[in-house]
């Protein structure tokens, strides 16, 4: 298990928000966290701590910039997604990304797009590919869910679907959305079941509040899934210590 630090950006800015509130058109969006730091002051930190295989988030447009900066500051440290598309995704790698990861350019209309995922590989490679798999539960299952994480798929996440997608991308980011944001301690059963289907290099992210739950996550796991915290560091605005988790971090490698 490792810890993979993150950098999301909204309008610019490095924030941190409940994903879930994004683009609801009904209810402001929830900031937990606004940054007076830029992009690039974070991928630094990163850097001097030599955390790897961290992922740069664009919410919605204008955050090209900010997001090249961070890749720019830590180039072949970083992995970024966020509006990746076959088209775009060369670029970003170019900017010195190691990965791009992609959610709603696989799941345009609501079903697994297969034409835009061999246009993919195709373009970059499977070994560059991170497949964001950030789900929702529904009937007893968890389903993928698009555009800033409000639209519902038809995709589910279990072992088949992850069994059949590991033949086209080298990692998967799974957000669990219902506690993304939330600081309300990571989701057990979905962190359990990944652990037991996954056949490739995963990150889980959604929930981790402290040092307690790492560890719980790590038992809970068995050490196969990587781990990602956001709100809940004391450099996103929480009270989790950043140095603390680091720390823990170089005990476990």
């Amino acid at each position: 298990m490792q810890f993979r630090p993150c950098i999301d950006l909204h309008q610019g800015k490095v924030k941190q928000i409940v994903g879930e509130t994004l683009n609801t058109g009904e209810k402001p969006i929830i900031e937990n966290f606004v940054s007076e730091q830029g992009s690039a002051h974070y991928a630094d930190l990163f850097r001097r701590d030599e955390l790897r295989g961290g992922h740069v988030i664009m919410l919605g447009g204008g955050n090209e910039q900010a997001a090249v900066e961070a890749l720019r500051a830590y180039p072949g440290g970083l992995q970024i997604g966020g509006g990746i598309t076959a088209d775009n995704a060369a670029h970003y790698l170019e900017q010195g990304a190691t990965h791009i990861i992609v959610t709603s350019y696989l799941f345009e209309g609501g079903e697994l797009n297969e034409r835009n995922l061999q246009r993919l590989v195709s373009e970059v490679g499977k070994d560059r590919i991170v497949i964001d798999l950030s789900c929702k539960a529904k009937d007893d299952g968890w389903y993928v869910v698009t555009k800033q994480w409000t639209v519902f798929s038809s995709f589910s996440v279990d072992e088949q679907h992850l069994s059949q997608l590991a033949d086209y991308c080298d990692e998967y980011l799974i957000h669990a959305v219902d506690v993304e944001g939330k600081r309300s301690g990571v989701q057990q059963d979905l962190a359990r079941s990944l652990a037991e289907w996954v056949t490739i290099p995963t990150t889980y992210a959604g929930g981790c509040r402290s040092l307690e739950d790492l560890e719980h996550f790590r038992q809970l796991t068995a050490g196969k899934l990587d781990i990602t915290i956001g709100s809940a560091l004391d450099i996103f605005g929480g009270e989790l210590s950043y140095d603390e988790v680091v720390a823990y971090n170089r005990r476990l490698a």
